[in-house]
C-alpha cells in the first residue's frame, strides 16, 4: 500500500491529466476548475483515508475531530470508505449534515439575537433553488471529488496487487491464491451438482 506522501505525488501528477481531458470534453474553464479542485481536494484532503489517522486526517489541524465518529463507525478500507462512489457520498452526507447542524445553530442564534429575520421555509426554498440552479456545477465538484478518491483507492488496491503477484506469482490475483478451474461439458453446460 503507498505511503501518504506517494497518494500526493500520485494526485499532483495526474491533476494536469485531469484538468486537460475536463477541458477537453467541457471547453468551460468553470467546470474545468471545480472538477481539478474538487480533485486535488480530493485527493489531498477529502479521501478514503479519513478513516484513519492518517495525513488526509492530519490537514483538518484543529477540525480533524469532526472525523473522529466517521472513524469509530468505519473499518479502514471498507466498501463504505474506499468503495468507489459509495465512499466519497458517505463523506459529502457525513460532512454535509456537520455543516447543516452548525448552520442551523448559527442562524437560530442569529434569529433569536434579532439580527436576522428569516423564515425557514425560505432557507429550504433558497436551498432547493441552488441545488437545482447549479447543478452541473455540484456535479462538477463531485466528480472532482470522486476521481481524487478513486486515485487513492486505486493506487490501494493496484500496490495491494503488485505485493501478491511478487509473493504468489499469477494466483495472487484470486482469491485465496487459488485459480478454480470450472467443469464443462460438451455443449459449453456445466455439470449439475447433486444436493
Amino acid at each position: 500500500m503507498p505511503s501518504g506522501r506517494t497518494h500526493d505525488r500520485i494526485t499532483m501528477y495526474a491533476l494536469p491529466f485531469v484538468a486537460g481531458v475536463t477541458f477537453w470534453q467541457t471547453r468551460s474553464s468553470n467546470t474545468t476548475l471545480l472538477v481539478a479542485g474538487g480533485f486535488l481536494f480530493g485527493g489531498l484532503m477529502f479521501g478514503p483515508d479519513l478513516d484513519i489517522y492518517s495525513v488526509q486526517f492530519q490537514r483538518w489541524g484543529f477540525l480533524r475531530w469532526i472525523w473522529l465518529p466517521y472513524q469509530k463507525s468505519l473499518r479502514h478500507r471498507s466498501f463504505l470508505s474506499h468503495g468507489p462512489i459509495i465512499g466519497t457520498i458517505l463523506r459529502v452526507l457525513y460532512l454535509g449534515c456537520l455543516l447543516a447542524i452548525l448552520a442551523i445553530f448559527v442562524l437560530t442564534i442569529a434569529e433569536k439575537l434579532g439580527n436576522l429575520s428569516f423564515t425557514w421555509q425560505d432557507l429550504g426554498g433558497t436551498v432547493g433553488r441552488s441545488l437545482v440552479d447549479y447543478d452541473t456545477e455540484y456535479i462538477a465538484l463531485f466528480v472532482g471529488l470522486e476521481l481524487g478518491a478513486m486515485s487513492h483507492s486505486l493506487s490501494d488496491w493496484g500496490g495491494s496487487a503488485y505485493k501478491r503477484v511478487q509473493k504468489q506469482g499469477i494466483r495472487g490475483l484470486f482469491p485465496n491464491g487459488k485459480i478454480k478451474k470450472r467443469k464443462v461439458m460438451r455443449g459449453g453446460r456445466r455439470p449439475r451438482v447433486k444436493k
